[in-house]
């Protein structure tokens, strides 16, 4: 009579997942993906808040991939595991690092015109060969906007060309101050927007006449106008 030997259960079987487990954390990758996506594409939040968002979600896609595809914590030797888990996330804040500094030069050259001409404000160059460039060669009356309890002050001033004004925040939160309307945001003289901290002003250059419009993006009822003539 024959005698089978009693199966051993295989402790490299708990290094692997299932099927199902790589089906779950295939289809949560793509979920948290398509998310990180969705928000940009339908604007459905900006500026800091948006950043912030796309970050959480990679850092669940982080949990994820660790979990369900890197097995950490089931192997028999937990060294190797520390290494890989940290390997993984020096590997993720390059991506990520980078892919902000890749969007933040794109965003910066995709508009040649305006580049100039925050270049040529910078550099006080008021004519190139003969061109002009739309900057101011000297500034004159500086104007003031206080923004304290989420208020600015004036609501509106009016100015005239090559006057600065200056934004100031006294609140102790953020202050990231963009152009045009929240859901169609605008140059203004080569500048996309300010951020502001508390006790550390901006000073915009006003080369442009027209009336134009501000808000915080990140409290939308923070609102002001500017009107510039020459």
């Amino acid at each position: 009579m024959s005698q089978h030997a009693p199966r051993t259960h295989n402790r490299k079987d708990d290094e692997h997942g299932t099927l199902a487990s790589y089906v779950a954390g295939f289809i949560l990758s793509l979920l948290l993906t398509a998310g990180a996506y969705l928000l940009v594409e339908n604007k459905a939040l900006s500026g800091t808040v948006l950043l912030s968002a796309i970050l959480g979600l990679a850092v669940l896609q982080m949990c994820v991939q660790i979990l369900f595809f890197l097995h950490l914590g089931r192997g028999p030797k937990p060294l190797y595991n520390v290494v890989f888990f940290f390997g993984t996330v020096g590997i993720i804040l390059m991506v990520v690092i980078g892919s902000v500094f890749i969007m933040n030069n794109l965003h910066y050259n995709m508009s040649p015109s305006e580049t100039v001409r925050m270049l040529a404000q910078e550099e006080s160059l008021s004519q190139v060969n003969g061109n002009k460039t739309g900057a101011c060669q000297e500034t004159h009356e500086n104007h003031r906007v206080t923004i304290n309890r989420g208020r600015a002050t004036p609501y509106q001033v009016k100015a005239k060309l090559c006057d600065t004004l200056t934004f100031i925040n006294e609140d102790t939160d953020l202050r990231d101050i963009a152009f045009g309307p929240h859901d169609d945001h605008k140059n203004y003289g080569g500048e996309a927007g300010v951020s502001l901290r508390t006790a550390y002003p901006k000073t915009i250059t006003l080369n442009e006449t027209g009336t134009f419009s501000y808000h915080d993006d990140l409290e939308l009822s923070m609102t002001g106008t500017f009107t510039v003539v020459e």
